[in-house]
């Protein structure tokens, strides 16, 4: 069984979508922004490729082995002091939205995005400290 490679009307696609930092006809780069929210929706229960169906990927030009190392590769990461950073070597230390000739409607785009993240974070934090507050006051009977 051999590697999985893109067609180039597949990486074009790939290339559009926001969640999709870099992409080659081998492999991909996902944002942060995308493995934050993989991770938020995937702690609810949902379904891998139903997550990333929502998010704009073709699940069938990803391949289940792929996705399964999505899964696996977000749980590792969540677990590391950076987090989702990249610690590859970066050369850039500019805002995200500088360094790329993004137009006006991508940033909006992208911005909105980062609110909604923030949003569902903010939700998520606040579902954490109520379970927290209610596992304590079991523990204190």
């Amino acid at each position: 069984m051999g590697k999985h490679y893109f067609t180039q009307q597949q990486i074009e696609h790939l290339q559009n979508n926001k969640y999709v930092k870099r992409v080659s006809e081998k492999s991909i780069t996902y944002t942060e922004e995308f493995k934050e929210v993989f991770l938020i929706e995937y702690n609810r229960g949902k379904a891998p490729t139903l997550i990333l169906k929502s998010m704009g990927f073709d699940c069938q030009a990803l391949g289940r082995k792929r996705i399964d190392n999505i899964v696996q590769s977000i749980k590792k990461q969540s677990q590391r002091p950076e987090g989702f950073k990249d610690t590859r070597a970066d050369t850039s230390t500019s805002s995200k939205y500088e360094t790329a000739d993004y137009t006006t409607e991508q940033i909006i785009t992208k911005q909105n995005a980062e609110i909604k993240l923030l949003r569902a974070k903010v939700e998520y934090l606040s579902v954490l400290t109520k379970i927290e507050k209610e596992r304590k006051k079991i523990n204190s009977k």
